[in-house]
């Protein structure tokens, strides 16, 4: 075999860190987004906060109005400033006048303090002087700190407080909290009685007898229901602290006790036959079970609130729909103008390129975050011009839409819009929606057109609103009054979606008429 040497000519696609940088970034949730910020800040020295009052927010934050084209200047040998602005001498001259009053408060301390006195007494008006609430962030810590510190309280904690004031026996004390430690969220007894008797250890002699009656005295306890074993448990436990005058008590302990399954399945012909009553009266019955809490702890379990903070704003104005940035989704960055400065002033070589790559990097992530921006304005207002039907009219005018389409227009890849609507949230006067919301498949219908799914979705959440409760429709009836409308959908079509709203079947949204 010859051996010999051959020079080729290719092109590859290599990805750079800068490249990557930005793809992440693209990618990131506005809380995550938050964090890497505040992570970039810490890291890199070059980087500082610009202020509000300096910021040019038209010139970095696009809206709808202006969309920055310009490439950013990535020159090292030029500083990269995004305000433009320097700091105010005024802020610094007032610095120096607090500082100057503060020094000359303290050289008027005296030498010894009198016996009988405190540290407080003498010198409280004289630091007071001294303003140590300058730093608004660690007063805004602390505060945020101080509220979160106190803890909602939960359904164990409250079950506990009254055990503690409940005469108990050493024994029994011991059971109840046993029995309290295995209550969930709901407020259900989740093991059975000889489990709760066997936690207790082997040192310790208790008979099932004796821990059904501590139960008993649990159950007594607020909420009233707390440590029931199943749902018929709990409702009779409500039923039983209802006033003997309250009307259909007695049937509805019945009904209750003996017929639970039959309400489930909404057979209310069959519950009317054994109960002997009407329909009426047993609407009334249904009304007073209806009444109870099912879920007597969920009242009193803390709930974890998701707050979002929208992506990107949608208004109309004048009869047009602006789409622009939410500004307060990042905070704004610049380049630190003093360490920028030591660049050249440095003797040591290691200190100047050490201070040369914070400076590159903090211009590479001011660069990415500037085009993480640029991005997500141009692929929400795209979205906003294919949807506009729905931001005028709601769900049933949303048009069919996939990735494909506005890649397509903006001449992007499928992955850069995919990363952009993921997590990204679109402020509308109907609501905060996700970016990924708006896009469907779409039904084919009968005049050629076609029909998004969502819009579908919408129709039958309609339908089975307006239905009649008495006599519900079906998977089928619903999809052939969609077929009237000259959308084409299988009943198992109609299915899916319902489940997907999460709405039961025919069945069991049937009602007393």
């Amino acid at each position: 075999m010859k051996q010999s040497l051959q020079l080729r000519l290719g092109q590859q696609i290599t990805m750079t860190p800068q490249l990557q940088q930005a793809i992440r970034l693209l990618q990131l949730s506005t809380l995550d987004l938050q964090l890497e910020i505040q992570q970039a800040l810490e890291s890199n020295i070059m980087l500082e906060v610009a202020d509000d009052n300096d910021y040019n927010d038209s010139e970095d934050y696009p809206t709808a109005e202006s969309e920055p084209e310009k490439d950013f200047n990535l020159d090292s040998s030029k500083e990269v400033n995004l305000d433009d602005g320097n700091a105010s001498s005024s802020d610094a001259e007032v610095a120096d006048i607090n500082e100057e009053i503060a020094l000359d408060n303290l050289n008027h301390i005296p030498d010894e303090l009198a016996v009988d006195s405190n540290w407080e007494e003498i010198y409280d008006e004289t630091f007071s002087q001294y303003d140590y609430s300058n730093n608004s962030e660690d007063n805004g810590r602390d505060i945020l700190a101080t509220t979160q510190g106190t803890a909602a309280e939960t359904l164990l904690d409250h079950l506990r407080w009254q055990l503690r004031l409940t005469p108990f026996s050493d024994l029994d004390r011991a059971i109840a909290t046993a029995i309290i430690d295995a209550i969930d969220g709901d407020g259900y007894l989740r093991i059975s009685i000889e489990e709760i008797a066997q936690s207790l250890g082997e040192n310790v002699q208790v008979d099932v007898e004796e821990v059904e009656a501590v139960l008993h005295r649990i159950q007594h306890f607020d909420p009233i229901g707390v440590g029931s074993r199943d749902l018929k448990e709990c409702l009779s436990r409500q039923l039983e602290e209802l006033p003997e005058k309250t009307p259909w008590l007695k049937e509805a302990k019945t009904l209750v006790n003996k017929h639970l399954e039959l309400l489930g399945n909404h057979d209310y012909t069959q519950l009317s036959k054994r109960l002997k009553l009407t329909r009426e009266q047993l609407r009334d019955i249904v009304e007073l079970i209806q009444s109870l809490n099912p879920r007597p702890g969920a009242q009193l379990e803390p709930s974890s609130t998701t707050y979002i903070v929208p992506d990107v704003f949608v208004k109309k104005t004048s009869g047009q729909w602006k789409v622009e940035l939410n500004p307060e989704i990042a905070p704004k960055l610049r380049i630190n103008t003093h360490y920028a400065s030591l660049i050249t002033r440095v003797a040591s070589s290691n200190e100047s390129n050490s201070l040369k790559n914070h400076l590159q990097e903090a211009r590479w992530f001011i660069k990415s975050l500037k085009s993480r921006h640029e991005t997500l304005l141009k692929v929400a207002k795209c979205i906003v011009k294919r949807q506009m039907g729905f931001l005028e009219y709601g769900e049933e005018a949303m048009k069919p839409l996939v990735l494909h389409d506005i890649a397509s227009e903006l001449e992007m890849h499928e992955s850069t819009i995919s990363r952009v609507t993921t997590q990204k949230y679109l402020h509308t006067p109907r609501g905060i929606f996700e970016l990924k919301y708006f896009f469907s498949s779409h039904v084919s219908t009968n005049n050629g057109g076609e029909c998004s799914s969502t819009a579908i979705r919408a129709l039958i959440k309609k339908l089975i609103a307006a239905e009649n409760r008495a006599r519900p429709l079906s998977d089928s009836k619903i999809a052939n009054l969609l077929a009237e409308r000259g959308i084409n959908v299988a009943r198992r079509t109609v299915a899916k979606y319902r489940e997907a709203m999460v709405i039961p079947p025919s069945n069991e949204r049937k009602r007393l008429a």
